[in-house]
This record gives structure tokens, C-alpha cells and sequence, in this order.
């Protein structure tokens, strides 16, 4: 199966069950891996045939700023649910972190996989 990588997309949105952290919008940080077959656009070179990256990536940004989800594996699955809905997507990896949750960690996050059903 081949990839479409939509590497360190950052949103800012409401994430966090703490009552300061529903106030502002923080940084949130995702990485998606769509897993199509590529081979029909590999043939034709037509964009048609494609998973197109920049609408899966313009969907997930405005999920992701307008959700207000409490914790990140809610946010995750949102996503990886819409990521689902591309034609020819037949599995996801998404990964959503939140960068400086934890004091001496880069980020915090989670990890899922999900397939169409």
C-alpha cells in the first residue's frame, strides 16, 4: 500500500480539560499518513487519481481549530474519521500532539490507526 504524508500540519484550537486551557487557542500539532494505491495516478499523472493532500490538509485545520475537543484522542479520532471519507483512502495513521504540555517534553500526544470500514 503506498502513503500520502502530511507531515507537522499545526493548528491552533481549544484542546485541554483544563479550565485555562479552554480560554485561548493553543498550538496543536498533527501528522497524518493516508494509505491509498497510487498506482492509477502514476499512470495518468492526473491529479484526478489522487489523494489530494492540500483538501485533506484544509479540512483537518478548520476540524481542528473549531472542534474544542477535551482531549486529544477525541480530536484524533475526528480526524482520522475525515481523513476516511477521501476517495481512495483505505487506511490512517494520525498523530496529534500538543507541543509544551509537559514540562521537560517537546510534546505530548497520541498515536491511532484506523481503516475504512
Amino acid at each position: 500500500m503506498d502513503k500520502v504524508i502530511i507531515r507537522n500540519l499545526r493548528a491552533r484550537g481549544i484542546i485541554g480539560v483544563n479550565a485555562w486551557e479552554r480560554e485561548k487557542p493553543q498550538e496543536i500539532l498533527i501528522n497524518i499518513v493516508l494509505f491509498t494505491d497510487n498506482r492509477a495516478a502514476e499512470a495518468s499523472d492526473d491529479i484526478a487519481d489522487c489523494v489530494n493532500y492540500r483538501t485533506v490538509a484544509k479540512k483537518v485545520l478548520a476540524h481542528a481549530e473549531s472542534a474544542a475537543r477535551y482531549t486529544v484522542e477525541a480530536l484524533a479520532g475526528d480526524l482520522a474519521r475525515l481523513c476516511l471519507e477521501e476517495p481512495g483512502v483505505a487506511r490512517v495513521q494520525v498523530r496529534v500532539e500538543k507541543p509544551g504540555a509537559v514540562r521537560f517534553a517537546d510534546a505530548v500526544g497520541v498515536e491511532i490507526e484506523r481503516a475504512r470500514a
